[in-house]
Parts: structure tokens; sequence; C-alpha cells
């Protein structure tokens, strides 16, 4: 991994909150600098995600995107503007981080992720974040992260609802089992139809704020080595009850 340059005196003022955390300084703000994360979709979840991944200085973002912004969009993905509508979502998502942080490098890759160029694309960087909305790209993204020794962090939201995970399936954990894989916790996708798209369910949109900015979080813990990821536990999120749950989960 390539040595970034020393901190600019107005990088060291942008990210002085980083830096006076003990967790962090100046050491956590240079692993920040030096990442490279990809993000599946500049959607509802991947707003967030690229919003706070920039905002607290990650080096190069990388964002897989082949939709265009629709009005539709803007009720939740807030890193789109109205001027951006019917404008590539990669585009409109990299003109908002430009204005966040110049400080931050974006590389796009306006394509669908499928199973063919999944691990060649997430081999390419040192995480990869899942904001896609479909059982698909999901279990392509996962398994070529597994494949390819990448962590992943995982979210899906429904209506009202939304959950979390990191899948690190490469490495045990501190009793030296073998971490779970995706398909530890979903064996397989659900029957085609069972479960609504966004367009026929809705979705809150804040909600996706909710669950995209947890996600910033566990990628800012594992870039910096601090507290402990949410390997092995499902993070559960009901709105409507301001709950939130853990679920346990293994290897099979």
């Amino acid at each position: 991994m390539n040595q970034p340059a020393p901190l600019s005196p107005e990088e060291l003022e942008r990210y002085a909150r980083h830096i006076v955390l003990p967790e962090i300084g100046g050491p956590g703000q240079q692993k920040l600098k030096r990442a490279r994360v990809l993000v599946i979709g500049a959607g509802g979840l991947g707003a967030p995600v690229l919003e706070y991944l920039a905002a607290a200085g990650v080096g190069t973002l990388g964002i897989v995107d082949d939709d265009h912004v629709s009005l539709s969009n803007l009720q939740r993905q807030v890193i789109h503007a109205t001027v951006s509508v019917g404008i590539s979502k990669a585009d409109s998502a990299a003109a908002t981080i430009a204005r966040i942080n110049p400080h931050v490098t974006v590389q796009l890759h306006k394509l669908r992720l499928t199973s063919a160029n999944a691990a060649e694309l997430i081999a390419g960087y040192d995480m990869v974040i899942d904001g896609s909305d479909n059982f698909e790209t999901r279990y392509a993204v996962a398994d070529a992260a597994a494949e390819v020794r990448r962590p992943l962090v995982h979210a899906a939201v429904g209506r009202f609802d939304g959950s979390i995970t990191v899948l690190k399936p490469f490495e045990t954990n501190a009793e030296g089992r073998k971490n779970p894989t995706y398909r530890d916790l979903f064996p397989e996708p659900p029957p085609a139809g069972l479960v609504p798209s966004c367009a026929e369910a809705g979705v809150l949109g804040a909600l996706t704020g909710v669950i995209g900015t947890l996600q910033a979080m566990e990628a800012i813990k594992l870039i910096t080595g601090i507290g402990e990821p949410l390997v092995g536990r499902l993070l559960l999120y009901d709105a409507l009850g301001a709950r939130f749950d853990t679920v346990r989960y293994k290897a099979s």
C-alpha cells in the first residue's frame, strides 16, 4: 500500500476532531487517507456512506452504479439534488463528494456488478460496502469479497426496518473458529417476487440514512482498527419501535 503524503495544515484542521480522539489520532487519519473503499450503489444506503466516508477523509472512494437520478430517488438519496435528475448517479455522487472534500479521489464504475466482474472490481480496493437493493447483487458481492479476501460491510432496509453486518469469512475469531459467510446468514435468496421492491413497498427516507451511516461507522472502525466490528453479529433496527437488537450467527 502506498504511503500517502503527510497531512497538510488544511487537512490537520479539517480532521481536527478526529485527530484529537486518542483512538484515531494522526496515525488513524493517515489510515483513512490511505484507504480505498468500494461502494456498491449510490442510492439510499450508498448516499450517506459516501458522504460520511468522504467527510472522514477516506482517500479513495470507488462507486459502482449504472443508474441515473430520478425524481423519486430524492426522498432518500441525499447525495443527489433536484438539478441532478436525469444524470448518472455515479457522476452526481462524485460531484457532491468533490464539494464535501477535495482531498478524496473518486473512481467511477458505471456498470452493473455481476458474479462475472465482482471479484476483479473488489480486488482493487481494501474493502467493499454493499448498498445494493437486490439479492442477486448481494450474493455476487459477498461471494466475490470472500474469494478475494476483502472485508464486506453489508446492509439492507425494508419499509421501516434495517439490518447491518460485517463479513470477514477469510479470518478466524478469538476462539480460532472461521468467521461466518453471507451464505451462513442467508443460505439462499428468497423466491422471486416474495420480497417486494422499494418501489412496490416503499421505504422511509430517513431509515436509509440511519443504516447507511452505521455502515460508514463500521467501515471507519475496520480501517482504523478501533472498536469491535459487527463480525458474526447482525444488528437489527426497528424504526417504528426505536429499538436495536443484535443476533449472533456462526459459520455452518
